[in-house]
């Protein structure tokens, strides 16, 4: 990277490279938020000859994602090979420039228009005051001329305001236009430091995420690649099928462990533009492939219930190489996997690192071997009971949600099955998770709340069920009017892992009974997904630590 190079520009020359395309606003800058008077404070600086600050800019020429317009002009891009000066900073003032002083109509996100065209210089004003302003009520209309016509107004025009005035019109006209705009042009830097510098000098303080950069770094217009556009096509596509929630930075995480083996951001920030480019669409397919294997398979219906986001990572890179749904020893061994990670706070920490070792694992298995791992897997019902406090934001319990809705859980009451959303899920207290024992009737017999709130004592149930039936009412007494109408109750509960009304202690709502029947249950079904290794028979230390890491992080 050369040092920086100082120099000035006039007006003239800042408007003709924006309308040729050599400067342009990249897409990581935020939003133009500046006011019509902020604006018009702008251009009265310029006219008393003050200071208005440093545009920096920097020289490249990789093509970004840019603003390709300013208000409803169409501004061209760049030809191939030529440079272009991308804003890095002064993109507020610039913007103001340009459309105050060629009268640009702006259109804001709430889609009120802004005209710039109405900016005015009133020519009554003294130097002590506000020259240039945009409310001119009760102003005579012959001491004022708008900016656009005081720079582009014909001499006509001009010659026909009042003779007392044309001292200061071609006086103003001749600050604006001789303005000296002070620059800085940083050249020879690669896309990270750019964006580290406009990181670094950005007023408002919010650094530029990781797909932000990546979005600005591998957008070409030639292939008409747009980062942005592409992750919202994703999105669109993953809607239907409830896993809209996948975040940008996991998609990003995915193509970088395909072409690297590795997903730290300062990876992601090196990947070669031209590959990323070529590999999108196959990680996008690996992607989708994972999400329909999660819903059919695994019959995870939405990702909110996802123990981790990062788990799409290792299985879209397994559905990369392997095109086909996967068999015997691959599907068991995957399976093996996903509940290893899942059950045992595996991403709650050094999530980049531990990824990075996974992919090892995940290329044993599409070799056909069984991995070897370095953390256990406690399936017994005591550990159960001793660890399932309940917070939707513990992948241990969402793995045991997971295998709640993998049975289908059905209504009490007419035996439909339950549906399950991402906007159901969201928040612990949601009242599609029904505590079994309710918690008012618990604390009536002094049980501490974590007890209360407990994996094993929920259910999943729809909202006018909860709210409308069960109530606050104990197990006996709402179980009871609904043994009364299904006359399938008992097959309804085993879909909730409730395997016998008369043993787990329902009518006489025995809490203690309930859950050691049910942690059983859970229990065998845990164990069924796990293929035994001899680390698992040595303790449990390392997952209880993880578990701990994992509740400090959501504390």
């Amino acid at each position: 990277m050369k040092l920086p190079e100082p120099q000035t520009k006039t007006f003239s020359t800042l408007v003709g490279e924006i309308e040729n395309g050599q400067i342009k606003i990249p897409q990581f800058q935020r939003e133009f938020v500046w006011t019509m008077h902020k604006s018009a404070a702008l251009i009265d600086s310029i006219i008393k000859g003050y200071p208005i600050g440093t545009f920096i800019f920097w020289r490249t020429n990789e093509r970004l994602r840019s603003v390709k317009n300013i208000g409803k002009l169409d501004l061209p891009e760049p030809k191939p090979g030529e440079f272009v000066d991308y804003v890095l900073d002064g993109q507020q003032r610039l913007t103001s420039l340009f459309a105050s002083l060629q009268g640009v109509i702006l259109t804001r996100e709430d889609g009120r228009e802004d005209n710039f065209s109405q900016i005015f210089i009133d020519l009554e004003a003294q130097d002590s005051e506000q020259i240039v302003i945009t409310d001119i009520a009760g102003k005579d209309e012959k001491s004022l001329i708008s900016i656009l016509n005081l720079l582009k107004g014909s001499f006509l025009l001009l010659a026909a305001y009042p003779h007392n005035y044309h001292d200061k019109i071609q006086a103003y006209k001749n600050r604006i236009e001789s303005y000296q705009y002070s620059i800085i042009q940083v050249k020879d830097a690669p896309i990270e430091i750019a964006t580290e510098i406009f990181t670094r000098i950005n007023v408002s303080g919010l650094a530029l995420s990781l797909f932000e950069i990546m979005a600005a770094k591998t957008f070409d217009y030639e292939k008409n690649f747009d980062l942005t556009e592409k992750f919202q096509e994703l999105i669109e596509n993953l809607k239907p099928l409830n896993y809209e929630t996948i975040s940008d930075t996991t998609v990003l995480q995915v193509v970088s462990i395909i072409l690297s083996k590795e997903c730290k951001r300062q990876v992601i920030l090196k990947l070669d533009k031209n590959s990323f480019i070529d590999v999108w669409d196959k990680a996008i397919d690996s992607i989708e492939r994972s999400v329909e294997y999660f819903r059919n398979f695994y019959r995870i219906p939405v990702s909110q219930l996802l123990p981790y986001n990062a788990l799409i990572i290792p299985f879209s890179y397994f559905f990369f190489y392997h095109k086909d749904i996967p068999t015997d020893n691959k599907q068991k061994y995957l399976e093996d996997f996903f509940w290893r990670c899942s059950l045992s706070g595996r991403y709650s920490s050094s999530v980049e690192s531990k990824l990075a070792q996974d992919i090892k694992r995940i290329d044993e298995i599409l070799a056909g071997d069984l991995p070897s791992y370095d953390w256990s897997i406690d399936t017994s019902a005591e550990f159960i009971k001793d660890n399932g406090w309940f917070s939707t934001s513990r992948s241990y319990i969402k793995a045991i949600l997971c295998i709640y809705v993998y049975h289908q859980p059905k209504s009490f009451n007419n035996n439909a099955i339950v549906n399950v959303s991402n906007y159901w899920l969201k928040q612990a207290n949601s009242k599609n998770y029904h505590h079994f024992f309710p918690k008012a009737h618990l604390k009536k017999q002094d049980y501490l709340d974590w007890y209360i709130n407990h994996i094993l004592n929920i259910t999943i149930v729809d909202d006018f069920l909860n709210k409308r039936e069960i109530k606050v009412n104990a197990p006996s007494k709402y179980m009871a009017k609904f043994q009364a109408i299904n006359h399938n109750l008992e097959t309804t509960m085993k879909t909730h892992l409730i395997e016998n009304l008369d043993t787990f202690g329902i009518w006489n709502d025995d809490y203690e009974q309930f859950l050691s029947k049910r942690a059983k249950v859970v229990s065998r079904e845990i164990s069924q997904r796990i293929i035994k290794q001899e680390i698992d028979k040595k303790g449990q230390s390392n997952l209880v630590d993880d578990f701990e890491e994992e509740l400090t992080t959501i504390e």
